[in-house]
């Protein structure tokens, strides 16, 4: 496939080379200054990149390395978000009591000025030195829905939203002018990480939702909507893919169930494809992708990033195939569930463990595809 998502493709992080994750932790304790980090930052992106492209991939990301989390850098520098200790849901893993903190909305939401901008343009020109034909930079952002999800309505507030349209209207906005950055910046292949259908499957978040004074059963349709207002007027050219999940910090997990309570508002979303989460029996079953719309894709996420073992060719043929029960084979992808590092702490596994899986990938996707 010339156009994105491509048959073998990736979610978007990238474990931290230790070297990186040194140096950052030097500049915080004041030891190096910033341009310090951002040599390194460049050095390991640039790394990474003919990584990538090693193993096959065309899909080419920054692994997310000038982030510590891959939503709240972004969606705290939008006006009017303050980051607060969340005392929320607690990932599913034994042991663990760790929680990122919460974009809690203070004031009127806008974008003041380009944000991360500057991190595509860097990997823009990385791809096109390093990458050769066919290879695409792909840039992450959190979807505008992760404004509310964890908080909900008790997280925006009142005085600056009694009326939560007008929230929403903001967001939308905001959405809009931080995308035009983007596009400016080169920017052709952009995803949204949004975690909120896959988290609305699952009966204890869904009762989180109306104890934050939200209707579960309302908040995938408004969600979709606030995406379509954000993607409104969008490069005609851009590519606009949506990835999903139920959890992923420190190969820790939140929620569970199959997509069926929000399939249909997710499939509404004008985007070019669905990055979906099918590792584990966590994420039910594929027959909920009957739905998809005629000239969409779905890229499996088959190939799990929560730990260094690696799956067999077989057996995500098998799982290919059986995804084709329900929707043409032509409209499938295949990719890991998830990144290796949704944050900076990262999962457990090793980053040979790592590239092995995305070359498992590529492996795979050509034995299927060609």
């Amino acid at each position: 496939m010339t156009q994105p998502p491509f048959r073998a493709d990736q979610v978007g992080s990238l474990l931290r080379p230790a070297a990186l994750s040194q140096t950052r932790a030097r500049w915080r304790a004041g030891e190096v200054d910033a341009a310090t980090l951002r040599a390194a930052e460049d050095a390991a992106i640039t790394e990474a990149v003919r990584r990538q492209r090693a193993c096959g991939l065309q899909s080419i990301t920054d692994g997310e390395f000038r982030r510590d989390w891959w939503h709240l850098d972004f969606l705290s520098q939008l006006d009017g978000v303050t980051l607060v200790d969340n005392s929320g849901q607690k990932f599913r893993i034994a042991g663990q009591s760790e929680q990122p903190p919460i974009a809690s909305v203070t004031g009127r939401i806008g974008c003041s000025g380009p944000i991360m901008a500057d991190h595509y343009r860097f990997l823009h020109g990385v791809v096109a030195k390093e990458g050769g034909p066919g290879a695409v930079a792909k840039m992450t952002i959190p979807s505008p829905s992760m404004l509310h999800l964890r908080g909900g309505r008790a997280a925006i507030s009142r005085q600056a939203y009694p009326d939560l349209d007008a929230f929403w209207d903001d967001v939308a906005a905001a959405y809009r002018v931080a995308i035009r950055h983007l596009a400016g910046a080169g920017c052709r292949y952009l995803q949204l990480d949004d975690i909120t259908f896959a988290y609305l499957c699952d009966p204890k978040i869904r009762q989180n939702c109306r104890d934050n004074g939200d209707d579960p059963d309302a908040l995938p349709r408004r969600y979709a909507e606030v995406i379509n207002a954000a993607l409104a007027g969008r490069a005609a050219d851009m590519v606009v893919t949506i990835h999903t999940c139920r959890g992923n910090f420190k190969s820790a997990w939140v929620a569970e169930g199959g997509y069926d309570p929000v399939v249909d508002a997710m499939f509404s979303t004008e985007v070019d494809g669905w990055f979906m989460e099918f590792d584990s029996e966590r994420a039910g079953g594929f027959e909920p992708l009957r739905k998809l719309p005629a000239g969409k894709k779905v890229v499996l996420g088959l190939v799990t990033t929560k730990q260094g073992e690696l799956e067999s060719a077989d057996a995500l043929l098998r799982r290919i195939d059986e995804a084709a029960k329900a929707v043409p084979l032509d409209q499938l992808c295949l990719s890991p569930q998830c990144g290796f590092s949704s944050t900076h702490h990262g999962n457990a596994l090793s980053i040979e463990d790592q590239w092995r899986k995305l070359e498992r990938v590529v492996e795979v996707a050509r034995r299927v595809w060609g």
